[in-house]
């Protein structure tokens, strides 16, 4: 999947502007608040239908609009064309979404359509912060991987909250019903996990070998459970401070997963610019099953490209993004910090200034 055109309305302070991107590389430059993040933003919230940047769409819109629009036409593996649009407004929760003309209510239909990576300031935490964007992390990628998951997964929640309900009001006489529910659709998230970590994990290791040598690494799933129990016995266990909290304590919504170096974590055994690495290619990893698995790339953003890489790793990247073949898009505040481009191919060079994007 890759962007041959890219319209965009009213995001932050791009009011009108149109980009015909490279299948491969883009390159877009500009000094501080010029609007380069918001360019790379517009393209995150085709692909999921919200921002990286805001919590919420409403500081997103351009503050002397109501709404946003971005729309696109892709071109798919298939080589047939995708025509994508999303309209976003800041007072309300609903959007409205059109898949080759055809309108939808699911932003699950966009994620498929348009998957995307994003490598930003924040992706270096996945590692060092709490589980839960490690579990959205994973979960992007099962999410891609098999159809069947999203489902399941809606599934689990909904017994989830179900049974969180019951313990908050005490209403314990439905408990065993949920728990039922619950026991059966987290087991199957569990396994969709596990068995994503396998696939992902090899070609995990086969990227970091490009930027690091390192003798032992490893990927291993948390369940979010004491694993050497059945999960129905661990909630019965449970039951007593379930019912004092008012919530669930164990299950796959507590899930996590650990890179482990030489049988240590990661974030406590290697140097700051190493995790970096690590992180960089955990993302790359996923990007890459997804193209091995349904000949799928999607697109890889990466923002502020010189703040978190030194030069040399920066040219690995690009070599690596290269080779890979698939449609990327790179920030950074001047050209020289892209690095040395001359064996560089297929790639297009954007200045933005103002929110008004160029091409160079």
């Amino acid at each position: 999947m890759s962007l041959l055109r890219l319209d965009i309305y009213n995001v932050r302070n791009i009011l009108n502007e149109t980009i015909i991107p490279s299948p491969a590389i883009n390159f877009i430059f500009g000094e501080n608040a010029s609007g380069k993040s918001s360019l790379i933003e517009a393209i995150y919230i085709l692909g999921r239908a919200k921002s990286f940047r805001s919590a919420t769409i409403k500081p997103v819109i351009n503050f002397a609009h109501n709404q946003l629009i971005v729309s696109a036409q892709a071109l798919q593996p298939n080589s047939n064309s995708l025509h994508l649009g999303l309209q976003l407004e800041g007072d309300s929760k609903d959007f409205c979404c059109r898949i080759n003309h055809h309108p939808t209510q699911k932003k699950s239909d966009l994620a498929y359509a348009f998957p995307v990576q994003l490598i930003h300031s924040k992706s270096y935490e996945l590692l060092d912060a709490g589980p839960q964007g490690r579990r959205e992390f994973l979960d992007w990628g099962v999410f891609n991987d098999e159809m069947q998951f999203l489902p399941v997964w809606r599934k689990f929640k909904k017994a989830l909250l179900q049974r969180n309900s019951l313990l908050k009001t005490r209403q314990l006489e439905q408990l065993n019903v949920w728990d039922k529910e619950l026991v059966y659709y987290g087991k199957m998230v569990h396994d969709y996990r596990q068995r994503y970590l396998e696939k992902v994990k090899p070609v995990f290791i086969d990227i970091i070998k490009r930027f690091l040598v390192i003798d032992e690494i490893d990927l291993r799933l948390i369940s979010g459970w004491d694993s050497t129990k059945e999960l129905q016995d661990v909630l019965a266990e449970n039951i007593d401070r379930d019912i004092r909290y008012g919530f669930t304590h164990s299950g796959p919504h507590r899930g996590d997963f650990q890179l482990l170096v030489n049988n240590k974590l990661a974030k406590d055994y290697v140097s700051r610019g190493q995790l970096k690495l690590l992180i960089i290619s955990l993302k790359l990893a996923q990007v890459q099953l997804l193209a091995n698995e349904n000949n799928n790339m999607g697109a890889v953003l990466i923002d502020d490209f010189a703040a978190e890489l030194d030069i040399i790793n920066r040219a690995k990247l690009l070599n690596h993004l290269s080779e890979m073949r698939c449609q990327v898009f790179i920030t950074a505040t001047e050209v020289a910090d892209f690095g040395n481009l001359t064996r560089t191919k297929d790639y297009k060079m954007f200045h933005v200034e103002h929110g008004i994007i160029k091409p160079v």
